[in-house]
């Protein structure tokens, strides 16, 4: 299994469309993620559920933790965590 984590870049935290924006990259990805706050890893949701993501409740300059596993995983935590930190 591999892990990533990231600061949240948007000033909105993970609210709404940054979200929403997130778990359908995540969908994407051909491999499960999943997505915890740093703080609480053990509260971790899949990353392509929208409400999961929201329930979170991430704020701006959160860290949160990635965790992926199989073929194609290292790149797909690569691209979530760069759009999770860019503040588009």
């Amino acid at each position: 299994m591999i892990e990533r984590s990231a600061v949240i870049a948007a000033a909105a935290g993970l609210h709404a469309r940054p979200a929403a924006a997130f778990a359908y990259a995540a969908a994407e990805k051909p491999v499960e993620i999943q997505i915890a706050k740093a703080a609480y890893p053990e509260y971790s949701v899949q990353a392509d559920s929208l409400l999961g993501v929201m329930s979170l409740d991430a704020g701006h300059g959160e860290r949160v933790v990635l965790r992926a596993s199989g073929e194609g995983a290292d790149q797909a935590l690569k691209e979530l965590v760069q759009l999770l930190e860019s503040s588009d």
